[in-house]
């Protein structure tokens, strides 16, 4: 008998009006910016919620595989697994996706299904177990190493709850995105050779008009995986990827407001565009094609640490001058050791208010915060911070939380 694993994690939850989406969508895996899977009618009493995944870019890893049955949804936010009022959104066929395809704005289309009308405040979405027949349904490649089993610890296999707030109107069509976070997700157990999924997904609803989008322009020499670009409201990233090898980033969907775009790579300050606008019913450009984000070099500093208990998580956040806090790095946390690794720009942040149809950033230098970060760790809630002065060798780290 297949056991089967439901798998959740922490939401942010965004407040959108969710507006008829239309009949067809047509998207598809490998379509940028596609709006899930179309073509469900519906009647006078129900709705149709369409769902789609993407990914954030990934810490290390050539692929991160994962298999899906299908999409669970439920108006109680509390109800339990074997509760009534639980409706599936099939898929076909369980479905594998190599979730580092998934970024710069394509969607995966996972499935639809007719809903009674009303507010939906849970979710759960079912992975197939890894199982002697199907031994790397759920993997992970790490960059020059060899495919390997992605392990699916315990604790979540009783359902962990996924809470979302999304209402479906009767006759009208709901796209949801789950991303999934597979740098968040994916967890190595110390020199075992073994990794742990620890899903980081957020639910995000929108509406399909051609907006919550936010696209723009690298440099060239900062195309790869080393660059990564977010959008955060008050030092948490609501969306990152890594920009393409021309140089070009999309970030869809995201939720309508205003946001700080940060971009971070090996060797550069950082750079933060403030004040970034985002629409429901328009693109967001950050500059061109001609003009092109390209912070300074920098020399880097290696920040370590330990972190107990391991499945906490860790992040550097530096305070520009009168706001706003940026997140600059969030390393991945070894399941057995709790260690830690980052390197954290020495020079300068760069900074620019959003204009649109600039001819250039015009970035001016934070000079009074450089090298200057608080290192957070976080284990279900509990915080503890540390100071630390790049400018100068930083000594290991050790966190001892709750």
């Amino acid at each position: 008998m297949k056991i089967q694993s439901f798998l959740a994690a922490g939401v942010a939850t965004c407040a959108l009006l969710l507006a008829a989406c239309g009949g067809g969508g047509g998207g598809g895996a490998g379509v940028v910016g596609g709006g899930g899977i179309g073509g469900s009618g519906v009647t006078a009493d129900k709705g149709t919620m369409r769902v789609s995944m993407t990914d954030a870019p990934a810490c290390g890893y050539d692929a991160v595989n994962v298999t899906i049955d299908k999409v669970r949804v439920n108006q109680s936010s509390d109800a339990a697994d074997t509760a009534s009022g639980w409706v599936d959104i099939p898929l076909a066929s369980p479905r594998r996706v190599d979730l580092l395809t998934l970024t710069n704005g394509v969607l995966f289309p996972l499935g639809e299904a007719p809903l009674p009308a009303g507010k939906y405040q849970q979710m759960r979405l079912v992975l197939a177990d890894n199982t002697q027949a199907n031994p790397l349904a759920n993997s992970v490649k790490p960059t020059g190493g060899s495919e390997t089993p992605l392990d699916t610890p315990s604790a979540q296999q009783s359902g962990l709850k996924l809470n979302m707030n999304v209402d479906v109107p009767a006759g009208q069509v709901v796209d949801v995105v789950l991303d999934f976070d597979a740098c968040k997700s994916v967890v190595k157990r110390g020199n075992s050779g073994r990794y742990n999924l620890k899903p980081v997904i957020t639910v995000v609803p929108f509406v399909n008009s051609g907006g919550q989008r936010v696209e723009g322009w690298v440099d060239t020499s900062l195309a790869g995986s080393t660059t990564l670009v977010s959008l955060q409201s008050q030092g948490v990233p609501v969306k990152s990827s890594i920009p393409d090898s021309l140089g070009r980033f999309a970030l869809f969907p995201v939720p309508t407001g205003n946001f700080d775009l940060v971009v971070t790579s090996a060797d550069r300050a950082t750079a933060v565009i403030t004040a970034v606008p985002v629409s429901a019913t328009a693109v967001t450009s950050v500059g061109s094609e001609s003009v092109r984000i390209n912070p300074p070099g920098t020399s880097m500093r290696s920040v370590l640490g330990t972190v107990n208990p391991a499945s906490a998580t860790v992040r550097a956040l530096q305070n520009l001058t009168g706001g706003p806090a940026i997140e600059v790095a969030s390393p991945p946390v070894d399941a057995s050791s709790g260690g830690f690794g980052m390197n954290l720009p020495i020079g300068a942040p760069v900074r620019a208010p959003f204009v649109a149809n600039a001819s250039s950033f015009g970035f001016s230098a934070d000079a009074a915060v450089a090298g200057l970060y608080t290192v957070q760790a976080n284990s279900n809630g509990n915080l503890q911070n540390t100071a630390v002065n790049a400018n100068n060798p930083v000594p290991p780290l050790s966190f001892n939380l709750p």
